[in-house]
């Protein structure tokens, strides 16, 4: 489409980031008829810090958005090593969710999701830096002020809406400047990674090497968190580590000192060395269980990294990202259709208990789960004596892939939804 953003526009919705949640919040609102502007600050394709794993809960949601994964990598489940044990787990296929998962580079996935938005009818502008929001005299936002360009030769833009979506990850830079601070009471994850050419890139299970290690092994404790190797397909493997905290303070990770501790003890034939990696080792902040509050409040919605919405199960932010951006675009469809501001804000209110209630016990347990591993004495339990239990393992991957169904399925996912119902929601 005509790149022609400038000056003063307007439109139903504005989401400001195109990452996942955002492309997905995008997309659903334009496939329901809303007029939408997605605006992104980088320029595709444009790389992000991640493990580049999907797991079955973020395929599904690839499948309603209708993408095109025929010629992605499939991976059939997940291998565990740790404690002298290696436990090698299927996907289950289940009612709700199919039974593989995928890799792809973030490079690809995420100007992939924006192209489907923007085929589906949103205008997505590039290189486009949102600055600040636009409020009334009640406080309300009523849209974003940006910049395309730097310099004497920038374009100031103003686009006005009826409901503003703060979709920038982690920094939740518009969310911020209206005081909507993070939590750090709140689970925060550090994760690194780096990618590298291997002659094993085309293996059909992702791996998680559950020892990572603030020392020399032996010599030092436990870290809460793991290792990750998920081929990517054509010869290439995406190599990275995650650790947890469970307030935020996750930041202090020695992980450049871990990452080569660990790659160079994995086994030879990964080709994990030096003239094999391709670029430099990144890290990235990962916010977790509802981190950032309200999801909604005045004409501003949060989704994605921006609202906290990574599991501090096992890291990932994709999945909750793209379904969130569902749950906003139906919430929103709704509210467009209130004549009032009282009744859109009634619709809105629908967001943040739709959130609750997929993931708000579920996130909770995940905080229990992160006080409980920070115990370097209760990680080497769970990896010395946990892994050789088959049976305690098929719940375990269930729990820490968010791969239970929520209604109905086997005694795994009966016990983990009775669970998540017993405790307070986050």
């Amino acid at each position: 489409m005509a790149d022609d953003l400038a000056g003063e526009v307007s439109a139903d919705v504005v989401v400001v980031g195109a990452g996942p949640a955002g492309s997905s919040t995008a997309y659903h609102l334009a496939s329901l008829g809303a007029d939408v502007l997605l605006l992104d600050k980088a320029e595709f394709p444009r790389d992000k810090i991640c493990g580049d794993g999907l797991t079955p809960a973020a395929v599904h949601e690839l499948i309603l958005m209708g993408v095109d994964t025929g010629s992605w990598t499939r991976n059939r489940g997940l291998t565990v090593i740790g404690g002298g044990h290696t436990v090698t787990m299927d996907w289950p296929d289940q009612k709700s969710l199919p039974g593989y998962g995928l890799t792809r580079a973030r490079a690809s996935l995420d100007e992939t999701l924006a192209r489907r938005a923007q085929a589906a009818g949103a205008r997505l502008h590039e290189g486009v830096t949102v600055t600040g929001a636009l409020t009334d005299a009640s406080g309300r936002v009523t849209g974003v002020v940006a910049r395309r360009g730097r310099g004497p030769h920038a374009t100031e833009i103003t686009a006005r809406a009826r409901f503003v979506v703060d979709a920038g990850g982690v920094a939740a830079r518009l969310a911020t400047s209206l005081g909507i601070e993070k939590a750090p009471s709140r689970p925060m994850g550090v994760a690194a990674r780096a990618y590298f050419h291997s002659p094993r890139g085309d293996e059909e299970y992702m791996e998680s090497h559950l020892e990572l290690w603030s020392g020399a092994p032996g010599a030092s404790d436990l870290l809460p968190g793991y290792g990750w190797i998920f081929p990517m397909g054509d010869g290439v493997v995406n190599v990275g580590l995650g650790s947890v905290s469970s307030t935020a303070n996750a930041t202090a990770l020695p992980y450049k000192q871990v990452f080569e501790q660990w790659t160079a003890n994995l086994p030879e034939e990964w080709g994990f060395t030096p003239d094999n990696r391709i670029g430099a080792l990144r890290s990235a902040a990962l916010p977790m269980s509802f981190n950032r509050t309200p999801h909604y409040a005045c004409g501003l919605v949060l989704v994605g990294d921006a609202g906290g919405m990574v599991s501090p199960f096992n890291g990932e932010g994709i999945a909750p990202g793209l379904k969130a951006g569902r749950y906003a675009a139906d919430c929103i469809a709704q509210a467009l259709a209130r004549p009032t501001r009282a009744g859109a804000d009634r619709a809105m209110s629908a967001y943040p208990q739709m959130l609750r209630d997929e993931y708000g016990g579920y996130y909770q347990l995940g905080r229990i789960f992160v006080a409980l591993i920070e115990n370097p004495r209760i990680m080497r339990l769970c990896t010395y004596h946990g892994l050789p239990i088959p049976r305690l393992m098929t719940l375990v991957h269930k729990l820490l892939s968010d791969g239970y169904e929520r209604s109905g399925g086997d005694i795994d996912d009966r016990l983990i939804t009775a669970l998540s119902k017993m405790v307070p929601a986050v």
